[in-house]
């Protein structure tokens, strides 16, 4: 009703009130504090830039802190003698947000909300509807209060960057994602790690800190590779159409895969001569880019003669393979083009299968464990399919024995595909669900008794047809004779898909990475631009990239103690604005530490930690090295 009196606990939002009359005391209280433990650092952040401290006028500073204290104790008392007064509340807000803007380091998280919130509470109210109730873009108190804790600190106000995503961006964020899963495409996006491309469907762009990634997968397989016995190879990207004939896969897998075809040549270089002709001619026809690894392997096994002795021979390989997915399937990283695998093949002797394959699956589980997946997914044993598959009902029976027995022996559960098999041979799939509760595979193990014989692939052995069924003897007259014997072919992929993973990752983390995997793993914040502070920051980056900046860039001449970079991810943001902005952008961004570097800490050559992934959480004060230890033990630790 029109003239209904509003008092002012039902115009002013609870939430507004408790800000007002609890927080902002404290605020200033924190200010106080400020002022008088630390008037360099409270001079840097009032002023916005580096003017020196002078002990002289320390005064000053002490008059400031009283004045705060008075400000917190009449904001306290006012307030709540006039509760129920609406006219002067309203007066208070209008002033409480002059006095952020003018005042305080600029805190728009805290003058965003009481701006609205005014807005909202001198707008006329609806006649039937005499309380106002909080708006969808209020701030929620709990990261009001965690803003405002640290609105004092030595690191300066957490502020937000003016024109970029500000608290209220990261308030609408958090609350989509509580409605919605995370989708990786929109992390992807805000976290700036990939794009993609009409020109390259299927095929995307990772960006610098989308590869550091894709990078740390790899360089993180690479290292147990050495464990686990796998040596690197490289192997082409195309190869002759003979080739996939031979393989099968022009048979069984034309459709997913692309065509190239060559043009003609008549000369080379120039020439016209009849052997560069010759050599167009031989080069003619049509090629295929590989969607898989293992012909290329079976063409390094068969380089060179082998031995029973030498096997298992296992090999890795993560060079990019093409699969021609149809154009309506495709889908961020999960359903792509062209994609990098953890692509392995081991080649052992009957009797070596099912070890070789217990071994695959422990090796499937520590990675995930590392990668805090777990053993949350799930496995699947994929057998021969109705049609379009190679070789005799006997070896498919084989494999897939082989397969169950393994499987059986994990401890894991486990379920049936039928018929899902590839067209060479049986296979176990590690399945693993996405925010939306979609199944991806992953991981692969697959067991194959057909690529070997039409490579014609052979090792020599003692007592050649027990070798050939697994068996084993001690019977000098059958160990007597030699001959060859065809090896067992095991496809194996852990990580499977790098792209495919990265989209589950970055779903599963949700902004969160662990330190070891962070594309952002620390950032190097300035207080002030302070010549000292400026210089002692680089070096700080230096120390923790582990390099010596620009020295010798230009020359190439080696420095004396000249060592290898850590391979950490550093950034140094020394742009002449407020170390709130600084601290609240790195926080937006992910970033698992952040160094603050001011005055003091230029002079004790120290850095101020903080960030979600310090041990024990706070604050920490140490030197560059000690913080260096430190993160080389996340990383090797995989924290």
């Amino acid at each position: 009703m029109a003239g209904q009196a509003v008092s002012a606990p039902t115009a002013i939002p609870l939430a507004y009130r408790v800000i007002l009359t609890i927080v902002d005391p404290l605020i200033a209280f924190g200010g106080a504090v400020q002022a008088l433990t630390q008037p360099s650092d409270y001079l840097s952040i009032m002023t916005r830039s580096g003017v020196p401290y002078d002990r002289s006028t320390q005064f000053l500073y002490t008059e400031l802190a009283g004045s705060w204290l008075m400000f917190a104790f009449l904001e306290a008392v006012v307030l709540r003698a006039l509760r129920d007064d609406v006219r002067a509340w309203r007066v208070i807000c209008l002033a409480a947000v002059l006095q952020d803007a003018l005042q305080l380091p600029p805190s728009p998280a805290v003058v965003m909300v009481r701006s609205r919130s005014l807005l909202a509470q001198l707008r006329p109210s609806p006649p039937s509807i005499p309380q106002l109730r909080p708006t969808a873009h209020s701030i929620p108190l709990r990261r009001l209060l965690a803003t405002t804790t640290h609105h004092r600190s030595a690191a300066g106000p957490p502020d937000h960057p003016a024109g970029s995503s500000s608290s209220s961006s990261s308030s609408s964020s958090s609350s989509t994602s509580k409605t919605e899963p995370p989708d990786h495409r929109r992390l992807g996006a805000q976290q700036k790690l990939f794009t993609t491309s009409i020109y390259s469907p299927g095929s995307p762009l990772l960006l610098p800190h989308g590869k550091r990634i894709a990078n740390r997968l790899i360089d993180f397989l690479r290292k147990q590779y050495v464990r686990y016995g796998f040596d690197e190879v490289d192997t082409p990207t195309i190869y002759k159409k003979s080739l996939w004939e031979k393989s099968g896969h022009l048979e069984n897998y034309a459709d997913d895969m692309f065509s190239v075809t060559s043009n003609p040549r008549t000369s080379c270089c120039g020439g016209h001569d009849d052997a560069s002709a010759s050599a167009a001619e031989e080069d003619e026809g049509d090629y295929g880019l590989k969607p898989m690894n293992c012909p290329g392997h079976c063409l390094i096994f068969a380089s060179e003669p082998r031995s029973y002795a030498d096997l298992p021979i296992r090999y890795a390989d993560f060079s990019p393979l093409h699969r021609n997915e149809v154009s309506g399937a495709l889908s961020g990283l999960t359903r792509v083009r062209r994609f990098h695998q953890d692509d392995g093949h081991i080649f052992c002797r009957p009797s070596q299968v099912e070890r070789e394959i217990r071994r695959s699956l422990g090796f499937v589980r520590f990675v995930y464990s590392v990668l805090r997946i777990g053993v949350s997914y799930r496995l699947a044993l994929s057998t021969r399919p109705a049609d379009h598959y190679i070789g005799t009902l006997e070896d498919w029976d084989r494999a897939e024995a082989a397969l169950t027995r393994a499987l059986d022996a994990s401890g894991q559960a486990w379920s049936v595909n039928e018929g899902d098999g590839a067209f060479y041979g049986p296979k176990i799939d590690i399945i693993i669900k996405d925010s939306d509760g979609k199944e991806h595979q992953t991981a692969t193990i697959q067991l194959d008794f057909q690529l070997p014989k039409r490579f014609g692939l052979k090792y020599e052995a003692p007592a050649p047809e027990l070798e050939a069924r697994g068996e084993e003897t001690t019977d000098p007259a059958l160990l007597a004779t030699n001959g060859h014997v065809t090896p067992v072919l095991i496809h194996r992929a852990v990580l499977g898909s790098v792209e495919r993973l990265m989209a589950l990752l970055i779903e599963r983390y949700d902004g969160n990475w662990p330190f070891w995997l962070n594309p952002r793993q620390v950032a190097v914040l300035t207080v002030n631009d302070a010549p000292e502070t400026v210089a002692w920051a680089s070096a700080v980056r230096n120390i923790l990239e582990g390099h010596d900046g620009e020295d010798g860039l230009e020359t190439g001449v080696v420095g004396e103690g000249m060592r290898q970079p850590t391979g950490l991810a550093v950034d140094l943001d020394l742009r002449p604005i407020t170390m709130g902005r600084k601290k609240v952008q790195a926080d937006a961004k992910g970033y698992g530490l952040i160094v603050a570097i001011g005055g003091k800490e230029a002079a004790d050559r120290t850095v101020t930690v903080s960030g979600p992934s310090l041990p024990g959480g706070g604050r920490a004060t140490m030197s560059p090295e000690e913080l260096l230890a430190m993160m080389e033990k996340m990383v090797a630790t995989f924290q």
